[in-house]
């Protein structure tokens, strides 16, 4: 971010909190935040609004706020004819949604910076993404467009009107899906990873050409399908794509971490920023992975993730993960932070590491980058034993080269001016973080992920939560710098998708850590959750509560929408349904089960036709149709790990990992479905409320249910003869559970 010392007079942007809003701070255009204030202004002056939704990682909205915005003669204009609003997409995904909806159906594309022309009370009537100052690039002068917007407005105002109520009809039918088909079934599953498949590239990895994306939940549904199905084509796709990205330069392979797409189909040259939301999906694709496939790489690239999560997008102290890192450091550069040339290699490598690991990274004379080609991505063509045989070297050598030259361009490229981090701590993207943290931590048998997705859970909840119904969009802001002034901020509310991950991440802590309280803020979560976004009437959840009496929503929020498509983050319906269907099968409160349901059932006459966009959709349908399997190992100490850990092998997910110490198996101590399951399953033949009277707990009382549905298999003593089990039930039909009447 560029957030430039000017002593020029504030614009109104001067009292918000947000690190995009504040950097336009100080921009001669009278710049009005979101709010009743901006439209008030709008209607009293009969001027129609100028809408900017950026984001601060965003490197086009600081190229548009340089060229037009910092521009004495350009925001005279804008402040003449308009007045100007600016949106920042990460605080305000509600707006962002509708408008662009409203831009996609204008221009035929959307994305950022959005630039939108609405009427005084918000209503779009013209649009597009990034427009130059003077014409250029195919695309007309923002100048000319502000003035000929302006007279459209002032002499021909009904064609702006006619136009406007023809958009807010596009954002009213956009994700406002009322297409029920007959049964749910696993077919539609099939459909939908068929989909995905049929834009699988097998060279490259991935899905489409270029652009391309991680697209991580519909990896997940792949999985599902490969280790539960035996579907040859979605491993292989997986266990591709997984490869393909983290050898490429859209991995950051000197830190960690994955960049936001790559701009070309073989993954090298990618958009530079760096999102907390995609590395804690892709986190819990490569944990997926390890857990299945044991593969050391996946292994490898899942803990780096967690390094540079740990290192530069959390709050140690405090607990949370921060929003994003910027791809640049200003508009001159594009990505120069992270990429190198030969002669800066060389300038910090001895020659034999330089030899090595020109190599292995692809450092050459000629780069990857149009704005520099001097400038190289890293990315790995070759192995440590390709290496080894091209440069005739032995490969342990060749391995310690490489490590070597890694850790010293690591420690010159942290000299180098770092790219702005947003500190900002989002509720849902937060949630997100805590359940990877909490997957990564069972699985790869890590605590200090654990405690720190737990310390993250309580500030989340303290602070963000009031306890009952309300959650708020924002945890916590970047702190002020000194002797900057503000105001109280107005808290902006949370949304489906803040409600839904953060019922996922209460869940996932009750896993991890059993304690009660984590499942009762589920459960009051996901009761708020249905009574403010449940369509009782039509089914399935809108992304934002309904006004309050006498409450009238502000421009396009006034469109109602009921978000399915993962794009970026996990749809909301689908995640919502998925949070459901876990509490369900906990607490046994039907409802759930029959929300979840419904939910699902409004979108199967379509669903199928989002493919690639439709992956949690399918791991939600799969945890509705199939018998839940839930391993619930009762004991503690070393037999007790050794057993969770032969339980967590293959991901499913359908498939719960439970460890309860001996002490929480009385009324209250667990969930009540689970009680009532535990209470009617087998009991071992060994004496253990012996032992723990004594004051021990020895690894003889360790012992294992296997349960799927409501029936559970005698207990299992033994770690060799869990893994037996385990295996023979997933190779055993699976149970197809009938909707509900």
């Amino acid at each position: 971010m560029r957030e430039e010392v000017s002593t020029a007079e504030s614009n109104q942007l001067e009292h918000t909190a947000s690190s995009y809003l504040r950097s336009a701070r100080h921009q001669p255009v009278q710049w009005h935040p979101w709010g009743e204030a901006a439209f008030a202004r709008a209607q009293a002056e009969d001027k129609p609004i100028l809408l900017d939704i950026g984001a601060v990682w965003c490197h086009w909205c600081h190229v548009m706020d340089r060229e037009t915005y910092e521009d004495p003669e350009m925001a005279a204009i804008i402040n003449q004819h308009y007045v100007a609003v600016k949106v920042d997409r990460d605080e305000r995904p509600d707006v962002d949604a509708r408008y662009q909806a409203a831009v996609s159906s204008i221009s035929g594309q959307g994305g950022w910076p959005l630039t939108g022309f609405l009427t005084p009370d918000g209503r779009p009537f013209f649009g597009g993404t990034y427009f130059p100052r003077d014409d250029r690039y195919g695309r007309p002068g923002f100048g000319r467009v502000l003035l000929t917007m302006a007279q459209v407005w002032k002499e021909r105002r009904e064609e702006a009107l006619e136009s406007a109520a023809g958009v807010m009809a596009a954002i009213e039918q956009n994700e406002s899906f009322s297409a029920r088909a007959g049964e749910l079934s696993l077919a539609l599953v099939d459909k939908i990873a068929g989909s995905i498949l049929s834009q699988f590239d097998p060279r490259n990895g991935g899905f489409g050409s270029q652009p391309k994306f991680p697209h991580p939940a519909a990896l997940d549904l792949l999985l599902e399908l490969a280790m539960n199905r035996d579907n040859e084509q979605a491993r292989d796709a997986f266990i591709t794509t997984l490869e393909k990205m983290a050898r490429g330069g859209i991995y950051d392979q000197l830190a960690g971490g994955f960049h936001r797409y790559s701009v070309d189909e073989r993954w090298i040259v990618p958009h530079f920023e760096k999102m907390i939301y995609d590395n804690t999906e892709l986190l819990r694709n490569y944990v997926h992975g390890f857990q299945s496939f044991t593969r050391e790489d996946f292994l490898a690239t899942a803990k780096e993730i967690i390094a540079w999560l740990d290192r530069t997008m959390t709050d140690r102290e405090r607990g949370g993960f921060y929003a994003s890192q910027d791809a640049d450091i200003d508009l001159d550069d594009d990505g120069d932070y992270f990429t190198w040339t030969l002669d800066e290699a060389k300038a910090v490598l001895q020659p034999e590491e330089l030899e090595a690991v020109s190599l292995y990274y692809d450092i050459g004379e000629l780069g990857d980058m149009r704005h520099n080609p001097a400038k190289n991505v890293l990315h790995r063509n070759y192995s440590f034993d390709e290496v080894a045989t091209a440069i005739g070297k032995p490969v342990n050598e060749v391995r310690h080269l490489i490590e070597s030259a890694r850790g010293k361009l690591m420690a010159a490229r942290t000299d180098r001016p770092t790219p702005f981090v947003d500190r900002t701590l989002y509720t849902g993207w937060n949630a997100m973080g805590i359940t990877a943290y909490l997957e990564a931590a069972r699985v790869l048998r890590m605590r200090s992920a654990r405690d720190f997705a737990l310390l993250t859970l309580r500030r989340l909840l303290s602070e963000a939560w009031s306890g009952e119904d309300h959650l708020y969009h924002v945890i916590g802001y970047p702190a002020r710098k000194s002797g900057e002034t503000g105001q109280a901020l107005e808290r902006v509310p949370g949304t489906l998708d803040d409600y839904a991950f953060t019922v996922h991440a209460c869940v996932d802590a009750w896993l991890a850590s059993g304690r009660m309280e984590f499942c009762h803020a589920a459960t009051r979560l996901a009761d708020a959750m249905i009574a403010r976004f449940y369509d009782k009437t039509a089914g399935a959840f809108y992304d934002i509560a309904a006004p309050g009496p006498g409450e009238v929503p502000l421009g396009a929020l006034a469109a109602r929408r009921k978000p399915l498509q993962d794009s970026p983050t996990p749809g909301g319906n689908p995640t919502a349904a998925s949070a459901l269907l876990r509490l369900e099968a906990l607490t046994g409160r039907r409802e759930y089960r029959e929300i979840a349901e419904n939910t699902l059932s409004s979108f199967s006459g379509i669903v199928e036709h989002f493919g690639l966009y439709a992956g949690s959709y399918g791991l939600a349908l799969e945890r509705l149709l199939l018998d839940p399997v839930q391993v619930v190992v009762v004991g503690s100490g070393p037999e007790a790990a050794r057993q969770e850990a032969m339980a967590v092998a293959r991901y499913s997910v359908t498939k719960t990992v439970m460890r309860v110490a001996p002490f929480r198996l009385v009324p209250g101590g667990v969930p009540d479905a689970l009680a009532e399951m535990l209470l009617q399953a087998p009991r071992p033949d060994h004496p253990i409320d012996e032992d723990l009277s004594k004051g021990t707990r020895k690894d003889k009382a360790v012992y294992t249910l296997v349960c799927r549905g409501r029936t559970c298999l005698p207990p299992i003593t033994d770690a060799e003869e869990l893994l037996k089990a385990l295996e023979s039930d997933d190779q055993a039909p699976q149970n197809v559970q009938s909707p509900a009447p």
